[in-house]
């Protein structure tokens, strides 16, 4: 298969598996100029799948380090009300959205962590009602990637620069199944098995998970009505859509005040154009009340202070350690990625999908129950093939999830 076949075949599955564009849908995508020879690909093939319009917003990355570094102060704390509008009519006409990722894990090194965190906050507070649709999965959404010659440098510092883009294609293109055989037909498998290991957790009802390995000890307590959802996702028109690609997880979400204990970060976290690492957090009915990183510690404490939520978790998410993308030894720094090579933890909101009839609710409705709500969503690393998890059964019983990294059953 040439390189152009395999572009491709990566659109139409962006395309017909991620965001499953239905006839006269519209969709939205976002993604920046690094992808625009792939972005037009998507398009295309967008309108040939029945799409009623697709937009495209851009942007550059020198343009976002330009408002960055130079923007007065006072925009930081700003949200254009016009990305609000665009976001709210893709909603009520309930369109999909398609983020097409490259974005270099260092563009913002450098910049106050302040500026960062007020703009977090200042998109959370405009962008409610989207955010509230994502969670709940009201639309079809998808998130994939693409190279930038930035991110490749990072991935392959050690590759010839004309290598390195080559090199993260072909990774990229490994971890969506694009190579071998039907991709389409691979995904509906992959999905079907994570499927089954979702359903062999939901008939266990576990009450509590404890977390075991190098500088982690940690406990985590249920929801009574959790449930344990895949990759796949389906909105309220029974439209299904595969939010992440890859995706290698099944998850849930905890109790909002049952986390106690530590856990330590096993792989860097790309946030906001930055990287946190080697960091530690404490968790005291819930709440973390100690967190130190060894890179990145203020934007850390910036990001654990967005709001009252974000400083508690959201999801708990289980991902063997012989996951096709951990045994590829490769370290992307981008969280799509590195989050399906490890069991990983989610600071912030809780997917409401995770909880029986969580949908249906209102916030103040899912914190009365436990379940966390915040404008911050931000998943970590903390697998390894060092790490033991037990499912804890209501009446106590202990039984063995993980071990050694792996599925124990």
């Amino acid at each position: 298969m040439t390189f152009e076949e395999k572009l491709e075949q990566y659109a139409d599955l962006a395309v017909k598996v991620g965001a499953n564009i239905q006839k006269g849908q519209y969709l939205l995508i976002n993604t920046s100029t690094d992808t625009l020879e792939f972005t037009r690909i998507v398009v295309k093939k967008a309108y040939e799948a029945g799409a009623g319009r697709v937009q495209v917003n851009l942007t550059d990355p020198e343009f976002t380090r330009a408002f960055y570094e130079f923007g007065a102060e006072e925009e930081f704390t700003n949200f254009p009300k016009w990305i609000v509008a665009q976001r709210d009519e893709l909603i009520e006409r309930k369109g999909a959205l398609l983020w097409i990722d490259a974005e270099d894990p260092d563009l913002l090194e450098g910049i106050p962590s302040s500026r960062i965190s007020a703009q977090h906050k200042a998109s959370g507070k405009a962008l409610a009602r989207y955010r509230k649709a994502i969670m709940n999965d009201d639309i079809a959404w998808s998130i994939i990637a693409v190279p930038s010659p930035k991110w490749a440098a990072k991935v392959f510092p050690n590759l010839p620069e004309n290598e390195q883009m080559t090199a993260l294609w072909d990774a990229i293109f490994k971890t969506v199944r694009i190579g071998e055989g039907n991709a389409v037909e691979n995904w509906r498998n992959h999905v079907a098995n994570l499927d089954t290991r979702a359903a062999q957790l939901n008939s266990k009802r576990y009450a509590k998970l404890h977390y075991k390995a190098p500088g982690t000890d940690l406990t985590i307590e249920l929801p009574e009505k959790h449930i344990w959802v895949s990759g796949s996702s389906k909105t309220p028109e029974g439209t299904t859509f595969i939010a992440n690609m890859p995706t290698e997880e099944v998850f849930t979400l905890p109790s909002k005040y049952g986390v106690n204990g530590v856990v330590s970060n096993t792989k860097p976290l790309a946030y906001q154009g930055n990287i946190i690492d080697n960091f530690t957090l404490t968790f005291e009915r819930g709440k973390i009340v100690k967190a130190e990183a060894e890179v990145g510690n203020d934007l850390l404490q910036e990001l654990l202070t967005n709001d009252e939520g974000s400083c508690y978790l959201g999801e708990v998410a289980l991902v063997p350690h012989e996951s096709p993308i951990s045994t590829s030894g490769i370290l992307y720094y981008n969280t799509l990625f590195d989050e399906n090579a490890s069991n990983h933890l989610a600071i912030g909101e809780a997917y409401p999908t995770c909880y029986e009839g969580g949908r249906e609710l209102e916030e103040g409705q899912l914190e009365a129950l436990g379940i966390n709500v915040s404008i911050t969503h931000e998943d970590f690393m903390v697998g390894s093939g060092e790490m033991d998890i037990d499912g804890i059964l209501p009446d106590g019983t202990v039984e063995p999830i993980f071990r050694k990294g792996n599925w124990a059953f």
